[in-house]
């Protein structure tokens, strides 16, 4: 069995064949053009045949060198072209980023292309869970998290802080407004799912601890909360700008105008050795930027 003809000495032959010329071949290489000669001089020994022509303005391809240059040709090129794409699939960066599916569909989500026109190079996967995140096992680059900040051993920066307004499907309460905060315990409240918010926001207006400030039904999210709300099943407290549209649409109704910041923030979260990783780091001084624009 014959062995191989090696590699470099066929590299060397095109390069001479397409420019006709050890000098340019040698330039392509970036090789002495003792070196492309040699190559040259191994392979027409190995195939026992002339495959270049000398002349005195260079060389030429014999009928045997022209014979088999085309498809040498073309075997170079698409290893060219197949190192290319290695390349690009190389320079592409996959993100992976978890966060709430209210959070992700009315916020990130439409802000998103706007990160992918700036890092074209970076491919985002948004999970949507309310699941706590366990980095290493999940997979997961960057958390956005509804929460106190309160993230040990983790990189966090906040982001923003949601204003809660209450809201309830038109004609519920009688009448479309209620007089005070304290009004709200009159009717059955729709919670988040630790029945954080209502405590908290009545606390904030004055309104004395009130064990019916803890009833109600709990759901995972603003968004079932929403949903809950426009089904007429009671009030709910959410984030003004998750409600608009439903405001906007007649849908919903903002029985009060008492918005108060949540305690709760958003907050992007990671692992301190991952916000080293350029696309985590392009991702966070963009999603930080967002953030900042809203004021």
């Amino acid at each position: 069995m014959s062995r191989p003809l090696p590699l470099q000495a066929l590299r060397a032959f095109v390069e001479v064949g397409q420019h006709g010329s050890i000098k340019a071949a040698a330039a392509v290489l970036n090789v002495t053009s003792g070196a492309v000669s040699q190559q040259i001089r191994l392979l027409e020994e190995r195939v026992g045949l002339a495959l270049f022509t000398r002349e005195r303005q260079g060389l030429r391809l014999t009928q045997t060198g022209a014979a088999v240059y085309p498809a040498l040709h073309e075997a170079f090129a698409q290893i060219a072209r197949a190192n290319e794409a290695l390349e690009q699939i190389q320079a592409r960066q996959t993100l992976t980023v978890s966060t709430v599916a209210t959070f992700a569909a009315s916020w990130l989500v439409p802000r998103l292309g706007r990160f992918n026109q700036r890092h074209p190079q970076i491919e985002v996967r948004v999970e949507a869970t309310s699941a706590l995140v366990d980095f290493r096992r999940d997979r997961v680059d960057v958390a956005l998290r509804h929460g106190l900040g309160q993230y040990p051993g983790l990189y966090v920066a906040r982001l923003m802080a949601p204003v809660l307004v209450p809201v309830a499907r038109p004609g519920l309460l009688g009448g479309d407004r209620l007089g005070a905060p304290a009004d709200c315990l009159d009717h059955p409240l729709l919670h988040d799912a630790d029945r954080a918010d209502w405590p908290l926001w009545l606390t904030a207006h004055g309104v004395a601890a009130d064990p019916r400030a803890a009833r109600g039904s709990a759901l995972e999210d603003d968004f079932l909360l929403i949903r809950a709300a426009e089904a007429g099943q009671g009030l709910a407290l959410v984030p003004q700008q998750y409600a608009e549209q439903e405001i906007a649409a007649g849908r919903l109704v903002q029985v009060l105008d008492k918005p108060w910041p949540a305690r709760f923030a958003y907050y992007a979260v990671a692992r301190p050795e991952a916000i080293e990783r350029p696309a985590v780091k392009a991702f966070l001084a963009w999603i930080m930027e967002e953030a900042a624009a809203l004021g």
